[in-house]
């Protein structure tokens, strides 16, 4: 259990043996672009941490972002990280940004792209193939989402890597655009991996903070999307950065989620129990949901270090504390693709 941001993030950034040896298998320095996102302080945290204990301080881990929030920058400068201030939407010529031997790509446009399409498009699309351009001769590990993916049966166990890609709505389809302009730089001779990721846990915000914080408010949990996946976010940031050693010009593309076809119902349930409150459901449970089968990733990676159980109550003792939350929703219950 976790008594402060500080401890959670600690226990984020913690570095496995495999990392390690993973990353002692490189050189150079590492960018991370898009990372003042709400996985992109962890990931670079974890990655400096990796380096050191690979033997690798000289190698630089370079933050890339806005940086709206300076207290952000200013905490992963303590820790090691070099912060880069760069607005990569409104700054066409990308050649200021710093080289790199690796690239961590975490960039993306989602909520409020309903109303203007054209923004995840822009961001999701277009600045890839800058990006592309400007790091050719790196190795790349660029985000996507499950999204690119339909809505399959609960019962299927989810899309795999080489099941058909349905992107419902033009959020998912602007990021299978982010997808394919990757591919074409790998058609040109850059390496690159691609992370279809599904829903990461940081206890702060994520799918079990959504429903968690439905059922300590009392309100009525809506199962009609009824079935997810989700994963611990530290997890999901060393698989990004192990994901680079198997980049390729051929791209490497892995389902990144955990093991689980998790239900909201059992789930809101288990939250009732540890948060000691009733649960009230609303609606009934459709027949398909936005599903990815991580088995690929597992036999490679290995399985998250944290199991779904052990998170929903650390997300549970989390809520019942009082410690921070980001307020900002996941929509994991959207349906048509609209965000």
């Amino acid at each position: 259990m976790f008594d402060s941001e500080s401890a959670l993030e600690d226990r984020l950034t913690e570095p496995s043996p495999a990392l390690v040896a993973s990353l002692a298998t490189g050189s150079g320095d590492l960018v991370v672009l898009g990372a003042g996102g709400k996985m992109g302080p962890t990931l670079c945290r974890l990655a400096r941490r990796g380096l050191d204990a690979a033997g690798r301080p000289g190698d630089a881990v370079l933050a890339v972002s806005r940086w709206s929030d300076p207290s952000a920058a200013a905490s992963l400068e303590e820790h090691g990280v070099r912060t880069v201030a760069f607005d990569l939407l409104e700054n066409h010529d990308l050649t200021a940004l710093p080289d790199a031997a690796d690239v961590v790509f975490m960039v993306g446009a989602k909520f409020g792209t309903s109303a203007a399409p054209y923004l995840a498009w822009a961001v999701n699309a277009a600045l890839p193939a800058r990006v592309a351009e400007r790091y050719a001769g790196a190795r790349v590990a660029a985000f996507s989402t499950g999204n690119v993916y339909p809505l399959v049966g609960v019962e299927t166990g989810g899309c795999s890597e080489s099941d058909p890609v349905g992107p419902v709505g033009e959020y998912a389809m602007s990021c299978l655009g982010r997808e394919r302009v990757f591919e074409h730089a790998a058609a040109r001779g850059t390496a690159v991996s691609v992370l279809r990721l599904n829903y990461a846990v940081d206890l702060r915000y994520g799918v079990l903070a959504d429903i968690g914080q439905t059922v300590l408010a009392g309100d009525p949990v809506d199962v009609t999307t009824g079935h997810v996946n989700v994963v611990w976010q530290g997890y999901a940031n060393e698989v990004a950065l192990r994901s680079l050693e198997h980049a390729s010009t051929t791209p490497f593309v892995v389902n990144l989620t955990g093991p689980e076809t998790a239900s909201v119902r059992r789930i809101a349930a288990r939250f009732a129990d540890r948060l000691g409150t009733g649960v009230t459901f609303t609606g009934q449970e459709a027949p398909t949901a936005l599903l990815n089968d991580a088995t690929a990733c597992h036999a490679l990676f290995g399985y998250p270090d944290v199991p779904l159980g052990t998170l929903v109550d650390w997300q549970a003792d989390w809520l019942a504390k009082g410690l921070p939350v980001s307020g900002k929703p996941t929509k994991f219950s959207v349906r048509d693709g609209r965000f």
